[in-house]
């Protein structure tokens, strides 16, 4: 073994508590790293291997009743590979001895001529048609109807295949008899309203013939799922494909259809996916920020007590490359290991994540994979920032010559602290001393607050989410729905039937609103949106912005949410083109009357009032929203089943209770992850500042000793040091990471969701007790080796 690899490992055992924090703090950052983007390329495999495997559609459009045949005509247009067309409808479930609101998409398949496109499935139990099976029963005839069920709610409701579940189809009691569960490309993500509710929201896969007949819809279809042909093979774009399928659906009541990008399931995968692209970039960043730094005050401070032994080397006839890139092994085994333990702990993270995931998104199959090329670039960056933020230190001690280098390094420039040029001279020696040294070395005073500081951020950062999702939850579920039930109806009715609600027990207070699907379009511009019309004063649903402030549709005109209004290039008071779809087309121009900013979705609201009056047809209401007494839940939502056009109801209390109990444990969890990991950022440098503090000051230390300081006053000089940059870095820590969460947002921001930059007390206070804790773990050791100074070794000088 060579003399230069013999004292690395002397060097190495030496410092070995500082090498470990240090790669501890490298793990850290190349673990989130790879947890982050490993997770990332697991959810995009999964989801494209899966989209191939299920033939997933590229256009999605539904219509109110179109015949089978108009399926050829669409087949026929330019760009179009593929058609299929199904009968699917919303019912209500009924779960033996459970009382929950529970609604299911019941989807048809035809035996006759098998799917080709959203392809189901089996993962458990059989498939719906078995070979040779005699033709099932429908509903209309009293019969038990086999179905597949989506795994998530079969999970969450402990259904298995045999067993056997209500429902109420086109107002007649059934049952369905689970064969099989199923996953479709479509409910990757299942959930009512965008929300991940499994235990209220189950899909069903049934024969469609007897779907069809409980419905009348014998030899027609209400639903349409296109493949276009492949980018370079087609002469068209995918938009001119969409407008040239318009024409032929809109005399059925249906709209253009919609793209890949907007159907519910993708558009919320693709989502989580941006969202983790950004957290997995911006986080390690941070951690090998700070990493570097730390690397650079310690091998700083190594090379700089090993002038000597550099000299020597020297002299010896080691040229200066090789001194080099002795240090740089030194760094190169330290972020070796952090490096092996970040990947170590990528993998182990990344597969905890996926099985979070895996209760929201479901795959036949969802492997955690770590791309090798994932850990080769992983290890690239750190080891370049490693080396970068030390090859200064190194170069700078190297190319010293013999001569000087024997010579120790020249003192310290000591003077008077900025206090005490400001004025406060009234401090007691120890505290000047502090100051004076803190001074002296700006650098790495600087290092340790930035440092500090980015773990506060960091635990800021990620109780953030946790405050936001509150806040979220909070305004749509008591300032915005403040009701206790919805109910919606099957196509529009007449609003006497409000009334009738109110007459149902328990009710309190009736609302009445309108949803439509429309297109909004402004010049080249246009955007699918669904209109929600309110009363002229909405109490029961009211429109709430990001400031927690109600704010009600006026005038005849729309209010747009302001993300809407961007995409479409609308001010208040500019003109806008609506295509409405009901029965059959309407079109018309709205003024835009207001711009309001919500966390979710791109809404458009307008008065029911002027809603109806526009489109000519009464008075007329699609959903209520009800408040109801007390403990008459239930008793309402069982006199509902009796309404032949209610198509469901949910309870608010049930939906959000379902929702919190996957979303409030994964917060929770990602939480309590990025606080161990700020913890670990603030250990590495307090430690280490405290330890190279220690090293250069122990001539300093012994000789207070001597002079008759006691160990307590030794010890809260040096850690008084540690104890100042900490009181600065807090604060600064708080800011930053008020200003990281802003960043967060605006990376964050999409479509579907736009996250309020809201942090509560709560949070800023768990990242001071988080860090003090830590720098309390590291002063604790740093006193015992204060107390454990050799004076007679501390007070002998070189020569």
């Amino acid at each position: 073994m060579k003399a230069l690899d013999i004292k690395l490992l002397r060097d190495l055992r030496t410092m070995w508590s500082q090498a470990l924090t240090i790669a501890l703090v490298v793990a850290s950052g190349m673990g989130g790293f790879l947890t982050s983007l490993s997770a990332v390329d697991s959810l995009a495999a999964a989801r494209d291997e899966f989209y191939a495997q299920g033939r997933f559609a590229d256009l999605f459009a539904t219509v109110k009743r179109a015949p089978a045949a108009l399926a050829d005509q669409l087949r026929a247009v330019p760009g179009v590979a593929d058609v299929q067309t199904t009968v699917e409808r919303i019912v209500r479930i009924q779960l033996d001895g459970n009382t929950d609101p529970v609604l299911g998409q019941l989807i048809g398949i035809d035996r006759r001529q098998p799917p080709r496109l959203n392809l189901v499935s089996v993962v458990a139990g059989r498939a719906l048609f078995p070979p040779g099976e005699a033709e099932a029963a429908s509903p209309g005839d009293g019969g038990t109807l086999d179905a597949l069920v989506s795994a998530g709610f079969a999970r969450m409701r402990g259904l298995k295949p045999g067993s056997t579940v209500g429902a109420l189809v086109n107002g007649r009691h059934r049952r369905l008899r689970i064969v099989g569960i199923g996953m479709s490309p479509e409910f990757i993500f299942a959930g009512l309203f965008g929300m991940p509710d499994q235990r209220g929201f189950g899909v069903f896969w049934v024969d469609q013939a007897a779907l069809a007949a409980a419905y009348d819809m014998q030899g027609a279809f209400n639903t349409l799922a296109v493949r276009l042909a492949p980018a370079g093979a087609r002469t068209v774009s995918e938009r001119e494909v969409i407008d040239r399928l318009a024409g032929p659906l809109a005399p059925y009541g249906g709209a253009a259809p919609r793209p890949r990008d907007q159907q519910i399931s993708h558009a919320m995968l693709d989502n989580e996916i941006k969202e983790q692209r950004v957290l997995g970039t911006v986080l390690p960043a941070i951690f090998l920020g700070v990493a570097a730094f730390l690397l650079n005050v310690v091998v700083s401070r190594l090379v700089a007590t090993q002038r000597e032994q550099i000299a020597a080397l020297k002299a010896l006839g080691y040229r200066n490359r090789t001194i080099a890139a002795h240090y740089l092994k030194l760094v190169g085994a330290i972020v070796a290991l952090g490096g092996l333990l970040g990947v170590a702990l990528g993998h182990w993270l990344g597969q905890a994540f996926l099985g979070l995931y895996a209760e929201v998104f479901h795959f036949p199959h969802f492997p955690h994979r770590m791309d090798p090329s994932l850990v080769v670039i992983a290890g690239g960056l750190t080891a370049l920032t490693a080396v970068a933020g030390t090859l200064a230190a190194i170069l700078a001690t190297v190319r010293l010559t013999p001569a000087e280098a024997m010579r120790p390094p020249a003192p310290g420039g000591f003077r008077r602290t900025l206090a005490e040029r400001l004025g406060f001279t009234r401090m007691s020696p120890a505290l000047r001393m502090v100051l004076r040294n803190m001074e002296r070395r700006p650098l790495r005073t600087a290092t340790g607050i930035v440092g500090v500081a980015a773990a506060v951020a960091i635990v800021v950062m990620g109780n953030f989410f946790r405050d936001a999702i509150e806040v979220i939850v909070d305004a749509e579920f008591s300032l915005k729905m403040r009701s206790d039930v919805s109910v919606w109806m099957t196509e529009p009715v007449d609003d006497r039937v409000s009334l009738q609600l109110a007459r149902l027990p328990g009710v309190l207070a009736v609302e009445s609103s309108r949803f439509l699907s429309a297109t909004l379009v402004n010049g080249h511009r246009q955007e699918r949106v669904q209109v929600r019309a309110l009363p002229d004063r909405p109490d029961l649903h009211r429109v709430v912005d990001v400031d927690n402030r109600p704010v009600a549709p006026r005038g005849d005109g729309l209010l747009l949410t302001d993300r809407l209004a961007d995409k479409l290039g609308l001010r208040v008071g500019d003109p806008v083109h609506l295509t409405l779809t009901e029965g059959s087309h309407r079109e018309f121009t709205l003024p835009v009357d207001g711009l309001v900013r919500e966390t979710m979705g791109l809404n458009a609201y307008i008065r029911r009032d002027a809603l109806n009056q526009a489109m000519g047809d009464g008075d007329l209401s699609s959903g209520f929203v009800l408040s109801l007494e007390r403990g008459t839940e239930a008793a309402f939502l069982a006199a509902t089943q009796a309404l032949p056009r209610a198509a469901g109801a949910f309870s608010k209390a049930t939906m959000l209770r379902n929702m919190q109990e996957v979303t409030a444990r994964n917060i929770l969890i990602i939480s309590g992850v990025l606080t161990i990991f700020a913890c670990v950022i603030a250990v590495g440098v307090v430690y280490n500042n405290a330890r190279i503090a220690l090293a250069e000051r122990a001539w300093e230390l012994a000789s207070l000793r001597v002079l008759g300081f006691t160990q307590g006053e030794v010890t809260a000089l040096l850690l008084g040091e540690m104890a100042l940059v900490i009181a600065v870095a807090l604060p600064l820590g708080m800011l930053l990471g008020w200003s990281l969460v802003h960043l967060i947002t605006v990376l964050l921001k999409s479509d579907q969701f736009f996250f309020p930059v809201v942090i509560r007390p709560r949070t800023y206070a768990l990242a001071a007790v988080a860090v003090l804790a830590a720098a309390l773990a590291s002063a604790a050791v740093v006193r015992r080796r204060i107390h454990g100074i050799d004076m007679v070794s501390a007070l002998k000088t070189r020569d």
